[in-house]
Protein backbone atom coordinates (compact mmCIF):
# COMPACT_ATOMS: atom_id res chain seq x y z
CA UNK A 1 0.00 0.00 0.00
CA UNK A 2 1.41 3.34 -1.04
CA UNK A 3 1.18 6.02 1.69
CA UNK A 4 -0.49 9.26 0.69
CA UNK A 5 1.62 12.36 0.35
CA UNK A 6 1.27 15.11 2.96
CA UNK A 7 -1.58 17.53 2.30
CA UNK A 8 -2.27 20.97 3.68
CA UNK A 9 -5.68 20.11 5.14
CA UNK A 10 -4.19 17.66 7.66
CA UNK A 11 -4.13 18.58 11.32
CA UNK A 12 -0.85 16.70 11.51
CA UNK A 13 1.13 14.83 8.92
CA UNK A 14 1.80 11.12 9.46
CA UNK A 15 5.34 10.35 10.52
CA UNK A 16 5.44 6.56 10.75
CA UNK A 17 4.46 4.19 7.95
CA UNK A 18 1.67 2.70 10.06
CA UNK A 19 0.14 6.14 10.52
CA UNK A 20 0.46 6.93 6.79
CA UNK A 21 -1.29 3.67 5.91
CA UNK A 22 -4.07 4.49 8.36
CA UNK A 23 -4.51 7.87 6.66
CA UNK A 24 -4.70 6.10 3.30
CA UNK A 25 -7.47 3.82 4.62
CA UNK A 26 -9.38 6.83 5.93
CA UNK A 27 -9.24 8.62 2.58
CA UNK A 28 -10.13 5.42 0.71
CA UNK A 29 -13.16 5.00 2.97
CA UNK A 30 -14.14 8.63 2.45
CA UNK A 31 -13.97 8.19 -1.34
CA UNK A 32 -16.10 5.05 -1.30
CA UNK A 33 -18.75 6.58 0.94
CA UNK A 34 -18.95 9.70 -1.22
CA UNK A 35 -20.00 7.47 -4.12
CA UNK A 36 -22.51 5.62 -1.98
CA UNK A 37 -24.17 8.31 0.14
CA UNK A 38 -22.97 11.68 -1.19
CA UNK A 39 -21.31 14.54 0.65
CA UNK A 40 -24.28 15.68 2.74
CA UNK A 41 -24.74 12.24 4.32
CA UNK A 42 -21.01 11.67 4.79
CA UNK A 43 -19.88 11.54 8.42
CA UNK A 44 -16.57 11.09 10.17
CA UNK A 45 -18.06 8.22 12.19
CA UNK A 46 -19.10 6.34 9.05
CA UNK A 47 -15.62 6.86 7.59
CA UNK A 48 -14.02 5.50 10.77
CA UNK A 49 -16.23 2.40 10.64
CA UNK A 50 -15.52 1.80 6.96
CA UNK A 51 -11.77 2.30 7.46
CA UNK A 52 -11.80 0.11 10.60
CA UNK A 53 -10.05 2.75 12.69
CA UNK A 54 -11.03 4.47 15.95
CA UNK A 55 -12.96 7.72 15.48
CA UNK A 56 -10.08 9.45 17.28
CA UNK A 57 -7.78 8.47 14.42
CA UNK A 58 -9.98 10.40 11.99
CA UNK A 59 -9.95 13.49 14.22
CA UNK A 60 -6.21 13.14 14.65
CA UNK A 61 -5.90 14.03 10.97
CA UNK A 62 -9.07 16.04 10.24
CA UNK A 63 -11.22 18.50 12.14
CA UNK A 64 -14.34 17.74 10.10
CA UNK A 65 -15.58 16.08 6.92
CA UNK A 66 -14.86 19.17 4.83
CA UNK A 67 -11.17 18.93 5.64
CA UNK A 68 -11.28 15.21 4.85
CA UNK A 69 -12.89 15.83 1.45
CA UNK A 70 -10.34 18.55 0.73
CA UNK A 71 -7.51 16.12 1.50
CA UNK A 72 -9.10 13.60 -0.87
CA UNK A 73 -9.22 16.26 -3.59
CA UNK A 74 -5.54 17.05 -3.07
CA UNK A 75 -4.70 13.35 -3.24
CA UNK A 76 -6.68 13.12 -6.47
CA UNK A 77 -4.58 15.91 -7.96
CA UNK A 78 -1.37 14.16 -6.90
CA UNK A 79 -2.52 10.89 -8.46
CA UNK A 80 -3.69 12.64 -11.62
CA UNK A 81 -0.28 14.29 -11.99
CA UNK A 82 1.45 10.94 -11.46
CA UNK A 83 -0.73 9.22 -14.07
CA UNK A 84 -0.17 11.96 -16.67
CA UNK A 85 3.57 11.87 -16.01
CA UNK A 86 3.65 8.09 -16.43
CA UNK A 87 1.73 8.17 -19.70
CA UNK A 88 3.89 10.93 -21.14
CA UNK A 89 6.97 8.95 -20.17
CA UNK A 90 5.76 6.24 -22.55
CA UNK A 91 5.53 8.67 -25.48
CA UNK A 92 8.52 9.70 -27.56
CA UNK A 93 10.40 12.78 -26.45
CA UNK A 94 9.03 14.83 -29.31
CA UNK A 95 5.37 14.55 -28.32
CA UNK A 96 3.59 17.72 -29.42
CA UNK A 97 1.15 19.71 -27.36
CA UNK A 98 -1.85 18.01 -28.99
CA UNK A 99 -0.63 14.62 -27.74
CA UNK A 100 -0.04 16.17 -24.33
CA UNK A 101 -3.52 17.70 -24.27
CA UNK A 102 -5.15 14.41 -25.24
CA UNK A 103 -3.20 12.61 -22.52
CA UNK A 104 -4.30 15.10 -19.87
CA UNK A 105 -7.95 14.94 -20.93
CA UNK A 106 -7.95 11.15 -21.27
CA UNK A 107 -6.53 10.67 -17.77
CA UNK A 108 -9.09 13.09 -16.33
CA UNK A 109 -11.92 11.21 -18.04
CA UNK A 110 -10.56 7.85 -16.87
CA UNK A 111 -10.42 9.03 -13.25
CA UNK A 112 -13.88 10.52 -13.61
CA UNK A 113 -15.19 7.10 -14.64
CA UNK A 114 -13.19 4.84 -12.33
CA UNK A 115 -11.67 6.58 -9.29
CA UNK A 116 -13.83 6.26 -6.14
CA UNK A 117 -15.25 9.59 -4.99
CA UNK A 118 -13.79 11.44 -7.98
CA UNK A 119 -17.12 12.07 -9.68
CA UNK A 120 -18.18 14.21 -6.73
CA UNK A 121 -14.94 15.71 -5.44
CA UNK A 122 -12.40 15.49 -8.30
CA UNK A 123 -9.90 18.27 -7.45
CA UNK A 124 -12.22 20.06 -5.03
CA UNK A 125 -14.56 22.04 -7.28
CA UNK A 126 -17.70 19.92 -6.90
CA UNK A 127 -18.35 20.74 -3.26
CA UNK A 128 -17.28 23.82 -1.26
CA UNK A 129 -14.01 22.59 0.19
CA UNK A 130 -10.82 24.48 0.93
CA UNK A 131 -10.10 28.18 1.10
CA UNK A 132 -11.59 30.56 -1.47
CA UNK A 133 -8.16 31.86 -2.44
CA UNK A 134 -7.02 28.35 -3.39
CA UNK A 135 -9.38 27.74 -6.31
CA UNK A 136 -9.06 24.10 -7.40
CA UNK A 137 -8.78 24.83 -11.13
CA UNK A 138 -6.01 27.33 -10.41
CA UNK A 139 -4.12 24.59 -8.57
CA UNK A 140 -4.64 22.25 -11.52
CA UNK A 141 -3.50 24.87 -14.04
CA UNK A 142 -0.39 25.68 -11.99
CA UNK A 143 0.45 21.99 -11.66
CA UNK A 144 0.01 21.41 -15.39
CA UNK A 145 2.06 24.44 -16.38
CA UNK A 146 4.97 23.10 -14.31
CA UNK A 147 4.54 19.52 -15.51
CA UNK A 148 4.00 20.17 -19.22
CA UNK A 149 6.18 23.20 -19.97
CA UNK A 150 9.01 20.94 -21.13
CA UNK A 151 6.78 19.19 -23.67
CA UNK A 152 5.67 22.43 -25.29
CA UNK A 153 9.01 24.25 -25.10
CA UNK A 154 7.66 27.09 -22.99
CA UNK A 155 8.67 28.33 -19.57
CA UNK A 156 5.90 28.17 -16.91
CA UNK A 157 5.39 31.95 -16.81
CA UNK A 158 2.23 33.92 -16.07
CA UNK A 159 1.07 33.80 -19.69
CA UNK A 160 1.32 30.01 -19.80
CA UNK A 161 -0.43 29.63 -16.45
CA UNK A 162 -3.25 31.86 -17.66
CA UNK A 163 -3.52 29.83 -20.87
CA UNK A 164 -3.76 26.59 -18.92
CA UNK A 165 -6.27 28.10 -16.50
CA UNK A 166 -8.58 29.07 -19.36
CA UNK A 167 -8.16 25.58 -20.87
CA UNK A 168 -8.79 23.84 -17.53
CA UNK A 169 -11.88 25.93 -16.78
CA UNK A 170 -13.24 25.24 -20.26
CA UNK A 171 -12.55 21.51 -20.11
CA UNK A 172 -14.01 21.28 -16.60
CA UNK A 173 -17.27 22.92 -17.65
CA UNK A 174 -17.70 20.78 -20.75
CA UNK A 175 -16.76 17.52 -19.02
CA UNK A 176 -19.27 18.23 -16.26
CA UNK A 177 -21.89 18.76 -18.99
CA UNK A 178 -20.89 15.50 -20.68
CA UNK A 179 -21.37 13.57 -17.44
CA UNK A 180 -24.72 15.22 -16.77
CA UNK A 181 -25.91 14.07 -20.19
CA UNK A 182 -24.53 10.54 -19.75
CA UNK A 183 -23.25 8.73 -16.67
CA UNK A 184 -20.18 7.61 -18.63
CA UNK A 185 -19.66 10.99 -20.31
CA UNK A 186 -21.32 11.86 -23.61
CA UNK A 187 -18.68 11.21 -26.29
CA UNK A 188 -20.05 13.84 -28.65
CA UNK A 189 -19.69 16.56 -26.04
CA UNK A 190 -16.22 15.27 -25.11
CA UNK A 191 -15.19 15.46 -28.77
CA UNK A 192 -16.53 19.02 -28.95
CA UNK A 193 -14.38 19.80 -25.90
CA UNK A 194 -11.30 18.39 -27.64
CA UNK A 195 -11.93 20.47 -30.75
CA UNK A 196 -12.51 23.62 -28.72
CA UNK A 197 -9.31 23.08 -26.71
CA UNK A 198 -7.30 22.41 -29.86
CA UNK A 199 -8.55 25.62 -31.46
CA UNK A 200 -7.80 27.71 -28.38
CA UNK A 201 -4.43 26.19 -27.53
CA UNK A 202 -3.41 26.23 -31.18
CA UNK A 203 -3.61 30.02 -31.22
CA UNK A 204 -1.30 30.22 -28.23
CA UNK A 205 1.06 27.26 -28.60
CA UNK A 206 1.58 26.84 -32.36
Amino acid sequence: MKPVSPVTSLRRAPVQRRSAERLTRILDACAGLLDEVGYDALSTRAVALRADVPIGSVYRFFGNKRAMADALAERNLDRFTERVTERLRDTDGGAGWRTVMDTVLDEYLDMKRTAPGFALVDFGNQIPVGARHAEPNTRVADRLSQLLSGYIDRSPDEDLRRTFLVAVETADTLVQLAFRVSSEGDERIIQEARELLRAYLGRVLD
